[in-house]
């Protein structure tokens, strides 16, 4: 018989497969001997079977009855005992954090009888009766799906009954009422009464929680963070400690380090007279750990003994969630803690100083999705602000937009092209599309643990948390400050998560240190002075030492190749002639279009070379010392004509005023109409313009091996090489390499500059060049992947039309899990790369290979690219040094535990 319950005992923090992350480490902290509730965890395995068959196994019930009796046996209370009942808490844990993305339900085994059992056995009527409506809260909405703001309204109208916004002055008679308004919410609702029967709600709990792997939200948060979708959850029953009983009571949530800054010491919240969803829900502000100190000295000590403790045994930030029963602590979770991009490299940098990690692992620690965080612009200091409020600094980072109050005005003003900024009390699970959408999230309640917080965190959105002087009406739609303005919806209002602050209007904005690092226009001192830019220079280190993948940049003027030049780039990896044809001489290019003779074409070639010339000296100087790869001419030439659209236009305004086209007009329209094709992308363009164009491609290439010479002749050390795109044959790059070689001898002569070693090359973008890249490679010197147009071919996508009509539809089913064309397809694009590489080489050793696409500048894709042994990757320059993070992060391998 297949196991599905494991006992605390019987796991430990290696087993988050099958256990998930709260199940294992809760193992873990109870093999270090630490104060845990009596527990048991239900598999993944067992959700992924109730997925499948729609019902939990039938041997799962069994197990789960072993289980409850041997923690009944530990507290010596048995579930749902009328007289002293023991209660337990379903929460959700998969192996990989998802905060707020699941279901938890607490207080389980409450009911008519057990609640006046409770109150009589803990002298605690309020208590009971408090924990009796939380149970009836959490199951209605968790699982009878019951609109949570059902049960909200009748807690605001006890509150508002009794003049408070507070639920701590609610007492025991009022909590008694509130339990039979839920209930007849829920008896109107689902037409059933609330199941009396304990293990009745323990079973029903725990579907509830593998229901919810599938949910909208978690669906979502899933796809943003790149989890797998067949992992599972596993299920979590705790024997519950209680938080509310009274002030020397609370729960709280706590980090061995500022997950938001990265500084060292002890941050968290604590609330008093509270179980732990309250904390998270931020439905209360809360106090610090130092203030917690003041009220329970002792359970605060041992609270620091502990955390110290988990930090030294995981080597890592750890987030901890507890609860104080009448004084005494108990642990209730751990796991690494989210944290911001800039905590993540002080923090990476901090353990290697304290000799806990080694660099190896520090690299291991941060990601280049990270580094792009530390690259967004940050408020001018020196800009005239009018400061609104100020809140907990919970997520760093500066964000302008427009004011939405919900989650659906967000994400429709986000697809109207609109910037906003999510306001609300406080957020919860369902706010999840809204706060993707979002520049920043704005709350008037919770501090750095609350919902909010955690998830701004983990996607690296700006967050100001608890701000208490703005009066946040969601349904009103309405933020009134403290001297009495109101702002509405669509006000624009800016955020600084660094600092918590929050102004009116928009704050201009200016480059971060970091991005002033990579410029390099910060001085020794400048670095030495800033923590996080001091780590992110030693991370970047560790990673340029680290890296066996070269970094190159797409670069097509001489100012995006002296930035890329600034940011670590070891060359040009693509520089795409194309746009040098535009702007003020795209008219030279209708002049060729339209050539009708040898000596028109000449001419009209003869008028471009030396302005593509110039164009090349410029970069050669830019990159001097370093490779440049010069893409020749690739787009279909019906780009530098008007369109058919424009001509019939201009054909009709024409006609209607009683004359006819002028001549040169009519040259052009019937250039048009003779180039038209109906697939441009798969037609007259690459390769097939040189050979079509006599004498194109030999200009390009004359262009780039003048300009080389001259930049010799100077005293610099130019490295060209030059690439022939689409090719599909090796006949076609056999026809244009010796005409490109006849060219070099040519120049050679007339220079005096020896330019025969100048490398030739292809692009590699067509599902034919990868199968027979072991012929290709006879007549070229490098292949340089272009995966953009070798996914569009693979797929049979056209990426202009498919990504705004079809794609979200493919994301929400399952067929992608992220786009191909922001991340490669490994099992499609990436098997011809690897296939095209390993014949490549097999026929030129020697053979040099790189990639020029979008992928050569994404962190998922650059580990797959290492892996197949290319060369290098090219990417945009602000791009360059997550590349270079990442291709040392793909070379490195971690040492200790990756748990999250």
């Amino acid at each position: 018989m297949k196991k599905f319950v494991y006992g605390l005992s019987e796991g430990n923090k290696d087993m988050k497969d099958l256990l998930g992350g709260k199940g294992a480490n809760l193992a873990e902290m109870h093999n270090m001997g630490l104060p845990v509730p009596p527990s048991f965890t239900i598999t993944t395995d067992a959700c992924k079977a109730y997925l499948e068959q729609g019902s939990e196994p039938e041997e799962l019930s069994a197990q789960i009855d072993e289980y409850i009796a041997k923690i009944e046996d530990e507290n010596g209370k048995k579930l749902g005992d009328p007289s002293d009942p023991l209660l337990v808490s379903v929460r959700s844990g998969a192996k990989f954090s998802m905060p707020g993305m699941m279901e938890t339900v607490l207080n389980i085994g409450l009911n008519d009888a057990s609640v006046v059992g409770l109150s009589k056995v803990t002298g605690n009527d309020r208590f009971a009766w408090d924990s009796y409506r939380r149970l009836l809260q959490m199951f209605g909405k968790t699982v009878l799906d019951i609109e949570g703001e059902k049960f909200e309204d009748v807690m605001d109208e006890a509150k508002s009954a009794k003049g408070t916004t507070s639920d701590l002055d609610l007492d025991a008679a009022d909590f008694a009422r509130i339990v039979e308004r839920f209930k007849g919410i829920i008896k109107d609702e689902t037409g059933k009464d609330f199941p009396q029967d304990s293990k009745e709600q323990l079973l029903e709990a725990m579907r509830a929680v593998f229901r919810s792997w599938n949910s909208e939200r978690a669906i979502l948060y899933r796809r943003q963070e790149r989890i797998p979708a067949d992992l599972g959850t596993a299920v979590n029953v705790c024997s519950m400690v209680f938080g509310n009983l009274g002030m020397e009571s609370g729960t709280g949530v706590a980090f061995t380090r500022d997950p938001a800054s990265g500084q060292q010491g002890v941050y968290g919240d604590y609330l008093q007279n509270a179980q732990g969803e309250d904390v998270v829900a931020g439905i209360r502000n809360t106090m610090s750990l130092a203030d917690m100190e003041r009220v329970d000295k002792a359970a605060y000590d041992e609270l620091m003994g502990i955390m110290s403790t988990l930090e030294a045994h995981y080597k890592d930030l750890c987030d901890i969630e507890f609860t104080v029963q009448n004084k005494k602590l108990w642990m209730l979770q751990t796991r690494v803690g989210k944290r911001t991009a800039e905590a993540a490299f002080k923090i990476a940098c901090q353990l290697v100083d304290e000799g806990k990690i080694s660099e190896a692992e520090a690299l291991q620690r941060v990601t280049g999705d990270q580094l792009v965080n530390l690259m967004f612009p940050k408020f001018d200091a020196k800009a005239e602000k009018k400061r609104i409020a100020r809140g907990m600094n919970a997520s760093p980072g500066a964000a302008v937009g427009q004011i939405c109050f919900s989650s659906p005005d967000a994400v429709l003003a986000v697809n109207e092209g609109k910037k906003v900024i999510l306001v609300r009390r406080e957020t919860n699970p369902d706010d999840l599309s809204g706060m993707m959408a979002a520049q920043g999230i704005l709350t008037s309640r919770g501090g750095k643990t609350s919902h909010a917080a955690v998830v701004a965190r983990g996607m690296g959105k700006t967050c100001v948390c608890g701000a208490e002087e703005l009066d946040i009406d969601v349904r009103a739609r309405t933020m009134t400050l403290k001297d009495g303005t109101v702002l509405r919806a669509g006000a624009v209002i800016s955020i600084d998560g660094t600092t918590g602050e929050v102004y009116t209007g928009e704050v201009p904005v200016v480059d971060p240190p970091v991005v002033q690092y990579f410029e390099g226009t910060l001085s020794e001192a400048d670095i030495a002075a800033d923590e996080l830019v001091r780590a992110v220079d030693r991370i970047m280190k560790i990673a340029d030492k680290t890296r066996r993948l070269r970094v190159r940049s797409n670069a097509d003027t001489p100012e995006d190749a002296a930035r890329a030049r600034r940011f670590g780039a070891q060359g040009i990896g693509l520089c795409r002639t194309e746009h040098m044809f535009l702007g003020d001489r795209r008219p030279l290019v209708e002049r060729l279009i339209l050539a009708e003779s040898d000596e028109e074409k000449a001419a009209a070639l003869g008028s471009l070379a030396p302005l593509q010339k110039a164009d090349f000296v410029e970069i050669l100087q830019a990159m001097d010392g370093l490779p440049v790869t010069i893409r020749l001419l690739d787009p279909p030439l019906h780009e530098f004509l008007p369109s058919q659209v424009e001509m019939a236009a201009a054909h009709a305004v024409a006609q209607a005023k009683g004359h006819d086209l002028e001549a040169d007009q009519k040259k052009i329209m019937a250039a048009v109409e003779r180039m038209h094709e109906q697939n441009p992308m798969l037609g007259l363009r690459g390769v097939r313009l040189g050979l079509v164009i006599r004498g194109l491609f030999e200009m390009q290439a004359r262009a780039i091996l003048e300009a080389a010479a001259e930049r010799r002749q100077a005293g610099g050390d130019p490295k060209p090489e030059i690439m022939i795109p689409l090719v599909g044959a090796v006949q076609e790059l056999e026809i244009m390499r010796d005409a490109i070689t006849k060219v070099a001898a040519q120049v050679s002569a007339e220079t005096g500059v020896d330019l025969t070693d100048v490398p030739i090359g292809t692009m590699i973008e067509l599902p034919r060049a990868a199968i027979t890249a072991g012929e290709i490679a006879e007549a070229a010197e490098f292949f340089s992947f272009g995966t953009n147009d070798l996914t569009q071919t693979t797929w049979g996508f056209s990426r202009d039309d498919v990504e705004g009509s079809f794609f979200s539809n493919y994301i929400e089913r399952g067929i992608f899990g992220v786009s191909p064309f922001e991340t490669l397809d490994q099992g499609g694009v990436g098997r011809l790369v690897k296939l095209a590489a390993e014949a490549g080489r097999q026929t030129r050793p020697e053979l040099h290979l790189g990639v020029c696409g979008e992928h050569g500048g994404d962190p998922q894709s650059i580990h797959f690219f290492d892996t197949v042994g290319l060369d290098y990757v090219s990417c945009s320059p602000f791009r360059v040094p997550v590349a270079r993070l990442e291709a040392g992060r793909s070379s490195g391998t971690a040492e200790g535990s990756d748990f999250r």
